[in-house]
């Protein structure tokens, strides 16, 4: 009998029935926003039947739930194989390929579905919007210049920026953050009101000034007696953001932190988590620390959200000079020589240092939106059995940057190719070898909601925080973050549940049009 779609044996009726249980059970799961457990049922499902696209489709959507988009390409595109009349299909494949950035292949996929239902109003309204999206990145890839050559930053004026008298927020003194000026502003955010635009704009220029003297690692020196914290992605989740300082304690130079990337994007409140961060970096550079994440990025700030709410709230320049600081960021910390702190993860070559980290041109977007391995991991299984098709195999080889931002641990040996469709999955021999390599005991990472907010993996050598719970008011997870002394750099976990904030939903400023693809 038939375990998947590529046999030609016969599926029993048992098979089927029993299929059709579990697609049902996957979709209640979904229903509840609980996706693990409904890719899981899905799987069973395919497992049982693989030549129903439905099963496929409907993994597919809930991996783009998960952001896992290379996984809901490849089951868009296997659904697809099974029934080319399945029009969800197309829309599903659509969204996966949106949100990898790959707007023309979008564009293809709504230009057959109107083809074949001319009649259909809602695949026009979508092709439709689609080429908008698609010309207009056209006409400002048409007229604009070398990106080196454009620095936002210089164009400000700030002395052309008046305070008006009406405006009773906090104050930068002499131009300068100081602790009453970040504790005004967070009880200013509290109140869900708005930073004046010259002093918004005055904390993203110093920062940038800062930031582009350090290079893309930093080490951090950690005193023995000393506690320091670390904290995984916050996502615009502001009052829980507030929650942490609560538990743990404002930062300051006895308080150190460093915040691990995705601090902005699906949560609508990633302005005021951002410049509560920013200022806490002017007030204590050398104590509390910031790693880019992947949503630090033009392309997911355009999809997920923060473009819209800086744009929203101030404007589409200050969204110019957002990107402009976000690529001076630093790639990854080292603390004490001995653990290292990255966004996402380890890499597709076996032979990177702590040194090709500290060499690594990180001002730009990060090249390649896959990982080169995917042509050498063609065909193999990922997480969930899923095999990816060779995604985006005409862009450059993905680099070490883009591998810091995007990848992930995976509990099988060896590498495969990513569930995201960008960077790649390392096993624990692969982190084994790198920390051995690099004389450093054990890595931590973010980038993925877990349950109880953190995760240990590989014999303990790979560590996961999320600091966002209950993930776009959805997921139902706790949060975490990790404190640490100096001495013996135990990782100690302290976990909480998400607090209320003002009824503004999660993706509120999120691209529309990928929303209304993703229901």
């Amino acid at each position: 009998m038939a375990s998947n779609a590529d046999s030609n044996e016969p599926i029993s009726q048992e098979d089927i029935d029993a299929a059709t249980k579990l697609k049902n059970e996957a979709n209640e799961h979904f229903k509840k926003q609980n996706y693990i457990a409904a890719i899981e049922l899905y799987t069973k499902a395919i497992e049982k039947c693989g030549k129903n696209a439905v099963y496929y489709a409907n993994r597919s959507i809930a991996n783009l739930r998960l952001e896992n988009c290379g996984y809901a390409l490849s089951d868009a595109s296997k659904a697809i194989e099974l029934d080319r009349s399945y029009i969800k299909a197309y829309y599903r494949r659509a969204a996966a390929h949106m949100s990898l950035g790959k707007y023309k292949l979008a564009l293809k996929d709504f230009e057959y579905v109107t083809k074949v239902r001319p009649n259909d109003q809602d695949a026009k309204m979508k092709y439709t919007e689609c080429n908008k999206i698609v010309k207009k990145l056209a006409f400002e890839k048409a007229i604009s210049v070398d990106k080196k050559e454009v620095n936002i930053a210089d164009s400000i004026n700030l002395d052309a920026m008046t305070i008006e008298d009406e405006y009773e927020g906090p104050a930068l003194e002499d131009g300068k953050v100081n602790l009453k000026f970040i504790v005004d502003l967070m009880e200013h955010y509290k109140q869900q009101k708005k930073l004046h635009k010259k002093y918004a704009y005055k904390i993203l220029i110093d920062v940038k000034t800062y930031l582009q003297k350090q290079p893309s690692l930093i080490h951090i020196t950690v005193p023995d007696k000393q506690k320091f914290t670390v904290c995984g992605d916050i996502h615009g989740q502001f009052y829980d953001l507030l929650n942490i300082f609560k538990l743990n304690g404002l930062p300051s130079e006895k308080n150190p932190y460093l915040f691990n990337g995705d601090f902005v994007d699906r949560g609508s409140f990633s302005v005021e988590c951002i410049f509560t961060l920013f200022s806490f970096k002017l007030l204590y550079p050398e104590h509390f620390y910031m790693s880019r994440g992947n949503h630090e990025t033009h392309m997911m700030n355009h999809m997920y959200g923060f473009r819209g709410e800086v744009s929203s709230k101030y404007s589409s320049q200050m969204a110019d000079l957002f990107t402009e600081v976000y690529n001076w960021l630093p790639l990854a910390h080292c603390i004490n020589r001995r653990v290292l702190v990255m966004h996402g993860g380890l890499f597709s070559k076996d032979d990177v240092t702590l040194d090709d980290i500290m060499n690594v041109d990180r001002n730009k977007q990060p090249p390649g939106r896959c990982s080169a391995a995917a042509k050498r991991f063609e065909g193999q299984a990922g997480g969930g059995g899923i095999a990816l098709p060779p995604l985006c195999i005409d862009l450059p080889p993905a680099s070490i940057m883009c591998e810091l931002l995007w990848s992930d641990p995976q509990p099988m040996e060896g590498r495969a190719p990513s569930k995201r469709g960008v960077g790649c999955q390392f096993g624990p021999d692969v982190t084994r070898q790198f920390l051995a390599r690099n004389k450093l005991d054990y890595v931590i990472r973010s980038h993925e909601v877990k349950n109880e907010g953190y995760e240990v993996a590989h014999d303990g050598k790979c560590i996961t925080v999320f600091s966002a719970p209950n993930y776009c008011d959805t997921m139902g997870n706790l949060g975490a973050f990790i404190t640490m002394n100096g001495k013996d750099l135990k990782p100690n976990f302290t976990t909480y549940e998400a607090v209320p904030h003002p009824d503004v939903k999660p993706m509120a400023y999120a691209n529309s049009f990928l929303n209304m693809l993703c229901q």
